[in-house]
């Protein structure tokens, strides 16, 4: 098939990587996780009714944005906020309800991440971000974006607490990760599409760590805010950044260039 400079392609599904996203993205796996367990612990409603109840919002919210075709603002970052919520919950699960070791739980999701990037790659010849066009693009896409919010929080748990680095040191040390990758990228000219995935899964645990830290009792080494506290405070930012996107002007579609990715 043939195209010409004319030629345009879909809208794609999926935001572009600016620095309103990784903003959005860090205080929405922050959120994550205290929302988890502001749920789960503080209301009292424990780990599997939490879940179950999540896990049907998250099913109806990736039903909305399936369903829409092109990039909402709004619609995608609810299903990132609540996919964050439910993807902390599923490492919790395994943790606490079914006693696996979080060794084995980052072990384990890394391995169904390389798994869901194989396939991915083998039925669609492309892992890119910016052509996620199809339903299956999305499946895949929205497939990794789970794996990444689990291993992200099972990798910073195993590091914060098994590893006893406390909340701190783990944010710091997952921060420094992320900007040794960045200057892998701009000095190094590190595969766009490997440090993109690199780094979002490494905020994970960056803001899960942030997060703890501002909400735990100063007993447990937090700052004692509390999870209502933390979890209203990051949602207003994703609130406020989230309305800034909607009314930012769109830019125009962009020509395909002689090829489809």
């Amino acid at each position: 098939m043939t195209y010409t400079a004319s030629s345009f392609l879909p809208e794609n599904r999926v935001p572009e990587v600016t620095v309103e996203f990784w903003l959005i993205k860090l205080m929405a796996v922050t959120m994550g996780e205290t929302a988890a367990d502001y749920l789960a612990v503080n209301l009292g409603f424990g780990l599997t009714v939490t879940s179950i109840f999540m896990t049907a919002i998250l099913v109806v919210a990736l039903w909305f944005q399936f369903a829409q075709k092109r990039y909402v603002p709004a619609v995608y970052w609810t299903a990132v906020v609540l996919i964050s919520i439910v993807g902390t919950l599923v490492t919790d699960n395994l943790v606490d309800n079914f006693g696996l070791a979080l060794e084995t739980t980052t072990i384990g999701f890394t391995l169904a991440l390389a798994a869901t990037f194989a396939v991915w790659y083998a039925a669609e010849k492309t892992l890119s971000i910016h052509t996620i066009f199809t339903a299956r693009r999305e499946g895949f896409y929205w497939l990794a974006i789970l794996f990444t919010f689990a291993l992200g929080t099972a990798a910073g748990d195993l590091v914060a607490e098994v590893f006893a680095l406390g909340y701190l040191t783990t944010g710091i040390l997952f921060g420094a990760s992320i900007a040794a990758i960045a200057a892998a990228y701009y000095l190094l000219k590190m595969d766009a599409i490997l440090v993109f995935w690199v780094a979002y899964i490494f905020t994970r645990p960056l803001g899960a760590s942030f997060g703890d830290l501002l909400s735990q009792p100063v007993e447990y080494g937090g700052l004692g805010l509390g999870t209502i506290v933390t979890s209203f405070i990051f949602l207003a930012v994703i609130i406020v950044l989230v309305c800034y996107l909607t009314l930012k002007p769109t830019p125009s579609p962009v020509a395909l260039r002689g090829e489809q990715h």
